[in-house]
């Protein structure tokens, strides 16, 4: 039974990679859309089970009348029909309504509900931009995935199921005491009033200061996890003391919103507490007043009573539900602003597939700055023919990252056209375009998982020997074999930690090589691709890295100018313009700005180059 209603909601489902909308309301909407039968489902039980609950009171204050009245040796016989169907009501009716609204609201919404949420945001966030994670802490990023999802629900299910259930319980409570007396109905009306300013007062400011502790308990987050990611720099300049300020920093402005929120807290329940006695003691004295009048029976007082002291028990319920509706309120306004930004490049709304057939590259007239006011690259023009190996050299800053990342389509540019095999890129999805790429960089990441899965990212449905046979063309296969994890996993089943921190430099330089060897995508970019590797590794792994450009179109940066001297041929680059180009041996020969970094950056390595080229 559990399984058929936990099925209702495919949390997985493919749906809309739309950006999500920016007000609250369509935002929860948005991820509501799904779940919406349910939620009815859900409101109407619970307002069902108010009615019932109610009239459950008033059959006790008419018992109560009947038992003052009647002859004790009649009463069964006089009122069975009533008390049999009270018992039907009370015994099987009312646990039936309760038992299948618990199965629909926590089986059906409690957990795939959200999950559904985290999951469309999660696949919207993967399509971000780069300078989206470049502006923010990972860590933060995922808190406010997990707390909004969570916090969607909350709102979603309290207003559905207990609005619902409190509206229909208080009608229904002062219709049943307004046909007793009108009288009877003020102290309820007058509480409605009192309780309801009590909200006005105190509600807003608690989703305030609960939306600054949302984004408070994000940057503390953030700060830890930027600590624990980094933990080899902490160690490394001894720094633990100083992380424990910028934590503490983090944690007291966190901790500071939770006092101003215990305040309101306290404030608000003194308040409550107040109006609760008054109900309570002008009730007891408007019947005693109103008995004496012969206005009202005993039975009356009997369900007036019982309706204030269950109302007085719900208004505490209320009160903190309504209290943790506004709260969530605020952290979903406060994760909206993170989930809800448009992306800064995306797929062009006809965007064709791309499939590279020759490797030609273009970049004709391309501006990019970075959205600064001064240019990194300006009327910048370069023609890469089909299959050439172009080495792009010049000083930090030069703009030679830049180039490659505006190849990767990771930034739209501000003017300008690059062309792959005569088309523009932004015409294409960039899905297809940077499956034509493979990119072997200097700061290689490894995702924390097995050494199979890193290598085998690079091709799907690749066999266990296809990724063997690639780390030993990157000579990495002998130091995988030797690889285990604190799970007791080895060798190619040996997880790599997170970034791939329980491996060297150049040992994870060398399965990202073999990661893009078992790509082998027609473009290729080497940005510092053999940085982490000393002399003697990226020597065995050169003939690896000439059989893999064989036949592709390559883009390759390097400061170590050896690595690129046999390219067909160099750029030098100097604030996004093209200084120089030709053969090493060319540019050599001319003695211009080429010269002087070979000359001053070469040293030992100039036999080795040459021997190279």
């Amino acid at each position: 039974m559990f399984k058929r209603f936990e099925a209702l909601l495919d949390p997985f489902a493919d749906m809309s990679l739309d950006v999500p909308p920016k007000g609250f309301w369509a935002f929860c909407w948005f991820y509501t859309k799904p779940v919406w039968p349910i939620l009815l489902g859900v409101a109407i039980l619970s307002g069902i089970a108010a009615g019932l609950e109610v009239f459950i009171f008033t059959f006790l204050g008419d018992l109560v009348n009947w038992l003052t009245d009647a002859d004790p040796e009649t009463f069964l016989s006089e009122n069975w029909g009533m008390l049999a169907m009270m018992a039907l009501v009370i015994l099987v009716v009312y646990p039936v309504f309760e038992g299948f609204w618990q199965v629909l609201f926590h089986q059906g919404l409690m957990a795939t509900y959200p999950m559904s949420i985290r999951w469309r945001v999660h696949r919207y966030l993967l399509r971000q931009s780069v300078s989206f994670y470049q502006d923010d802490f990972a860590g933060r990023i995922a808190n406010k995935l997990m707390q909004t999802a969570l916090a969607v629900r909350e709102v979603v299910t309290r207003i559905a199921d207990i609005f619902v259930y409190v509206t229909v319980y208080f009608t229904s409570a002062v219709i049943v005491v307004l046909q007793a007396d009108l009288w009877l109905a003020v102290p309820f009306m007058l509480w409605l009033g009192a309780y309801l300013v009590t909200l006005r007062v105190f509600i807003p400011r608690l989703k305030d200061t609960s939306k600054d502790q949302a984004d408070a308990r994000s940057i503390m987050t953030g700060h830890v996890v930027d600590a624990y990611t980094n933990i080899a720099t902490v160690k490394l300049f001894s720094h633990a003391d100083r992380e424990e300020d910028y934590a503490r920093g983090s944690m007291m402005s966190f901790l500071d919103t939770v006092f101003r929120q215990m305040r309101f807290v306290t404030l608000l329940n003194i308040t409550l507490t107040v109006i609760n006695m008054l109900l309570l003691a002008s009730v007891g004295g408007l019947s005693i007043l109103l008995w004496k009048a012969s206005a009202v029976t005993t039975g009356d007082i009997a369900i007036a009573v019982a309706l204030v002291l269950r109302i007085q028990g719900m208004s505490q319920w209320i009160l903190w539900e309504v209290s943790g509706l506004f709260e969530n309120v605020g952290t979903v306004q406060d994760g909206i602003t993170t989930i809800s930004r448009d992306r800064d490049v995306v797929d062009a709304p006809d965007a064709k597939p791309l499939k590279v057939a020759e490797g030609d590259i273009r970049f004709e007239n391309v501006r990019f700055h970075y959205g600064k006011q001064t240019g990194v690259i300006q009327d910048f023009n370069l023609t890469i023919c089909p299959g050439e190996k172009v080495g792009l050299i010049g000083r930090s800053g030069a703009g030679k990252s830049t180039l490659v990342n505006l190849l990767l389509r990771f930034y739209d540019l501000e003017g300008g056209q690059i062309l792959v095999d005569g088309a523009d890129i932004s015409t294409f999805l960039q899905d297809d375009l940077r499956a034509q790429i493979g990119v072997v960089s200097q700061d290689t990441s490894l995702l924390h998982r097995s050494i199979f899965e890193n290598v085998a990212y690079g091709k799907p449905q690749v066999s266990r020997e296809e990724v063997r046979l690639a780390l030993e063309k990157a000579h990495a296969w002998e130091f995988v074999q030797g690889l285990s994890d604190p799970s007791g996993r080895t060798g190619l089943d040996a997880h790599v930690g997170e970034r791939g921190v329980k491996l060297s430099g150049g040992q994870r330089q060398r399965i990202a090589i073999a990661r893009v060897l078992l790509k082998n995508a027609p473009i290729l970019i080497l940005d510092e691709a053999t940085s982490a590797l000393d002399s003697e590794v990226e020597t065995a792994i050169q003939e690896s890295l000439f059989d893999l450009m064989e036949g592709k179109t390559v883009i390759a940066i390097a400061h170590r100018l050896s690595t690129i001297a046999a390219m067909d041929r160099l750029i030098i680059l100097d604030k996004g313009r093209i200084m120089e180009e030709g053969t090493h041996a060319q540019l050599i020969e001319k003695n211009g700005l080429y010269a002087q970094l070979w000359s001053h950056q070469s040293g030992g390595f100039l036999v080795e180059g040459e021997a190279a080229a």
